[in-house]
């Protein structure tokens, strides 16, 4: 079986460079951006065989469909990396509604309708692993980013109960949970050291990360060894 990744918000950022080293890994990608052009150029630069999708993320019929073209131009999605995301700064009191429903259906309902959308086959096959990518705000919190830390908390606890729900067809669910990127580098809003820590469940794990090249090794090693 062909091992397929798709990534979501694959053309920028974190997604991209998690894209770059699964391709050198022998994996075939599929970026999904709503801006195709963007995803053609971010796939291009991977070499031969990968594709770009266009796609919002909280719209289920486009996830959906997007899903439908990935498994019939490239195979069954084994795994799966949830890094699109959007950000609103504002204080809450100044923050606008439309704003806010952006924020909650990109960062949390589009990677619950990821997730969903990748289930049917990842059971099928009783194999397959996915890493939501959160934030450190998810956790501490932040002033003028109360309802992105919103977003990303809520990713906490969805990864961790979607882990508990899928884990006897061996599937694992997990999340990082990485600080501001600034020039290249990941800072946290407070000071954390390279350290992970389990959790409670075996096919869910919450990592700490400073630097991006360690989030992406996370999630490489994570999605390179299910189970």
């Amino acid at each position: 079986m062909d091992k397929v990744c798709a990534v979501f918000g694959g053309s920028r950022g974190i997604g991209r460079a998690v894209a770059q080293l699964m391709a050198q890994k022998g994996y075939r990608l599929a970026i999904i951006a709503r801006n195709l052009e963007v995803a053609k150029a971010a796939a291009g630069d991977l070499g031969g065989g990968h594709l770009a999708f266009s796609c919002d993320v909280a719209k289920e019929h486009d996830v959906k469909h997007t899903f439908e073209e990935m498994e019939k131009n490239l195979g069954p999605v084994n795994f799966l990396v949830n890094a699109a995301g959007i950000n609103r700064d504002s204080l809450l009191v100044r923050a606008k509604t439309e704003d806010m429903i952006s924020q909650l259906h990109t960062n949390l309902l589009g990677s619950m309708l990821t997730c969903k959308a990748a289930m049917k086959t990842m059971i099928q096959h009783q194999r397959g692993s996915i890493v939501n990518v959160g934030s450190i705000i998810g956790l501490k919190g932040n002033a003028g980013q109360s309802v992105y830390s919103a977003t990303k908390g809520g990713l906490v606890g969805f990864s961790r109960a979607l882990a508990k729900e899928v884990a006897r067809k061996k599937i694992r669910v997990n999340v990082v949970a990485p600080g501001k990127e600034y020039d290249g580098k990941t800072y946290l809003i407070e000071e954390i050291e390279q350290q992970y820590e389990a959790l409670i469940h075996r096919s869910f794990r919450y990592f700490h990360i400073t630097f991006p090249s360690s989030i992406q090794l996370i999630l490489i090693s994570d999605l390179l060894h299910p189970w």
